[in-house]
């Protein structure tokens, strides 16, 4: 793989004399303590300023702080008016704009479109504190402030609108956000590679519009440079010669034998950029669109993915490949910074619902190889796993022990985004770069995958035994297809860092939405629980699997909720939150969700329609078998119940899923259900 120049070896920016802030300013008066005149950059966000590496507006003010540059922090602006986004005056170099650690409209509304109640990343949790689609909003006020400072885009929200998408809020196609926010420059990914460089080569004078080789960026302009060999992926049709197309998870695609995306891996030109289907196609045609998202996807390998490009009306959206991953000083380096952990100081003592949850946990990797086709992880954190030193983590866990004022000697969580993929990697470097496989661990685990946990195993050890830590608990996602082949693993997990309680996403327990999850079998959480259950009894404990499951995914039916229900009830859950399928931007579900195509294989006019659970009443019938135990949902389920044929599941008996008659007190209590024979209604014709 490319290597890249450490982000830690340029040459620090004249401000590197003025020092570390106690935090990064949000005020006037706060650059003036400091002897700022100005600051070099300011950060626009949507979310609440915690200096906390879990906070991406800190870990990134934080690592430019490092180069030299004063950074300064708008943190959620009044956006009804422009005079909060002069607060801090002029940047010298440029605005970074980031909708925060959330996509807004996530953080905003529920799956079913109802406005949430409360924001994490607010103090007190209040909502209502940043606008729909904040990156937009913020950008606009920007431009307006100081219409020639250069405005860079960031975080999820952007990364994840790098290009047309599908947007469930309004149910439409939309531009690419770089286009309607008009901004400069999108980097998307991790960011940190990208924001050094683009700091560095504006702080030497370089304008905005030559930087355009920038890895984990996008750009727009009006035509294609000279030197580029264009592959073109507008179309779907191909006339000719039908080849079979090459399994996507086989070990070496036949690629010259599948699409012309894939058909350029034998070429020896390494300026190759791929035109995908423009707006206006992917807009109005969503077979279109389903193939751009397969296309998209198969180029998310820093080692091999090429340029794309996507036209918009007169400008032309261009994506360069990925950053290349930070290696394992420069993690260290980032996450070694001198943050404060705590909130800004001008919050008092409000309290940020966000930062009460993370403020012990600590980051131990990025990166997800699962491919789940419904997660953002992978589009915005890419697939290849980035490991902080042992030495590293053990250090900011003693950190946390010796400043946070709330620690009561527990570390909440070591994690990131799953819980045990730390430092585990393809066996082969030379693989790696040239793979194009979405998932390392679906249909089955690719035996070129290291699967080794004796590195996290040693991690816990050495975490727990640090003096003044009393228990080290894991809370993120744990990927236990994986864990049931470290059996000593499971064993450290059981015994010494689960709090009574585990969560696992097993996600559904039906073949047909598996498929379309990327996930495996509901087997192999059978096998995992075994294992758990059986260290858990070793160690004297008492603890238990809460398994979380997605209602309405494509490809789910009323019969897979129905088949799911029943499991829950044979082996005693009663969830109390259950989580409606959510078609975030870029993801590969969310293009199923709108083209009812499948883009994990190859698209074509006549290629796999996949059956979505769309209308509000079966998304509303799909998170009632999900919470089968509670009697508001016992109506709609008795009339699915006899819709499907399955009136032998009404009854008071143990192996009936809903009772007969609603509780007193609740609309229709008292009045028996009746299982009456439904005929279907018959059409009349003519005679």
């Amino acid at each position: 793989m490319q290597k890249a120049q450490d982000i830690f070896s340029y040459r620090p920016y004249w401000a590197k004399r003025f020092g570390v802030s106690p935090h990064l300013p949000m005020t006037r008066g706060e650059m003036d303590e400091l002897g700022w005149d100005g600051c070099d950059i300011i950060l626009v966000t949507g979310d609440a300023y915690v200096d906390h590496p879990s906070f991406g507006m800190a870990l990134i003010g934080r690592l430019l702080e490092a180069q030299g540059f004063r950074v300064g922090i708008i943190s959620q602006p009044d956006w009804t008016n422009v005079e909060d986004f002069s607060r801090l005056g002029k940047p010298g170099l440029f605005f970074g704009v980031t909708g925060g650690n959330m996509d807004s409209m996530v953080n905003r509304y529920t799956s079913d479109k109802r406005i949430r109640s409360n924001d994490a990343y607010t103090p007190e949790g209040l909502a209502d504190k940043r606008p729909d689609r904040c990156v937009l909003v913020y950008s606009q006020r920007c431009r307006e402030a100081y219409p020639d400072v250069p405005i860079i885009l960031g975080g999820i929200e952007a990364s994840l609108r790098r290009i047309a998408h599908y947007d469930y809020w309004s149910d439409k196609v939309r531009r690419s956000v770089l286009i309607d926010a008009k901004a400069d420059l999108l980097v998307y990914g991790n960011g940190e590679r990208q924001v050094v460089e683009i700091a560095h080569r504006l702080g030497r004078g370089e304008s905005v519009d030559m930087l355009t080789e920038i890895r984990g960026t996008a750009y727009t302009l009006k035509e294609i440079p000279e030197g580029w060999d264009i592959l073109d992926s507008t179309s779907v049709d191909k006339p000719g010669k039908v080849s079979p197309h090459a399994d996507p998870y086989a070990e070496k695609p036949a690629c010259h034998e599948a699409d012309p995306v894939e058909a350029d891996t034998g070429r020896k030109s390494v300026r190759t950029v791929i035109r995908l289907p423009g707006f206006e196609e992917v807009k109005m045609d969503p077979v279109l669109y389903a193939h751009a998202s397969r296309v998209l996807h198969q180029e998310t390998n820093p080692g091999n993915a090429r340029a794309l490009i996507q036209n918009h009306g007169n400008r032309e959206v261009w994506l360069n490949p990925p950053p290349i991953p930070l290696s394992t000083e420069e993690m260290d380096r980032v996450y070694g910074l001198p943050y404060s952990r705590l909130p800004h100081p001008l919050y008092g003592g409000a309290k940020i619902p966000a930062f009460e949850m993370i403020q012990h946990s600590v980051t131990i990797m990025r990166g997800c190889f699962g491919g789940c086709t419904f997660c953002s992880i992978t589009e915005h954190e890419g697939r290849i796993i980035q490991s902080r030193s042992e030495a590293s983590i053990l250090k900011e866990i003693e950190t946390i022990r010796d400043v946070s004022p709330a620690f009561t000697g527990v570390i909440s969580d070591l994690g990131g985004p799953t819980a045990n993929m730390y430092r585990l990697a393809c066996k082969n470097p030379e693989i790696e770069e040239k793979c194009r496989r979405l998932s390392c661990v679906y249909p089955g685990i690719c035996k070129n995958l290291e699967t080794d946990h004796s590195h996290l195993v040693s991690l816990y050890r050495k975490a727990r035994s640090l003096p003044g830590i009393k228990k080290i608990l894991i809370a993120s996602g744990l990927r236990y297809d994986l864990a049931v082949l470290s059996p000593e693993y499971v064993k450290e997990l059981a015994t010494h860092h689960v709090g009574g309680y585990l969560k696992i996403a097993p996600e559904h327990t039906e073949a047909g939405p598996l498929s379309k999850m990327m996930k495996p079998g509901i087997g192999a959480y059978d096998r995992f629980k075994a294992i758990f259950d059986k260290f858990s009894k070793e160690a004297g404990k008492e603890q238990y699997l809460i398994p979380y499951f997605i209602a309405a995914h494509p490809g789910t039916t009323d019969e897979d909720m129905l088949n799911l229900s029943l499991w829950l009830k044979k082996n005693g859950f009663r969830a109390d939150q259950v989580q409606a399928f959510l078609p975030s931007p870029m993801a590969l579900a969310s293009a199923m969700y709108h083209s009812g195509r499948n883009p994990l294989h190859r698209i074509s006019r006549k290629s796999e329609a996949v059956y979505i659970p769309r209308s509000p009443l079966q998304r509303r019938l799909h998170k009632a078998f999900l919470r089968y135990h509670d009697p508001e949902n016992w109506p709609v389920l008795r009339e699915a119940l006899m819709r499907m044929g399955r009136a032998d599941l009404i009854g008071n008996g143990k192996h009936h899923l809903v009772p007969r008659c609603q509780p007193a007190g609740m609309q229709g209590a008292g009045k028996p259900f009746r299982t009456q024979h439904v005929r279907p209604v018959r059409k009349r014709g003519k005679s």
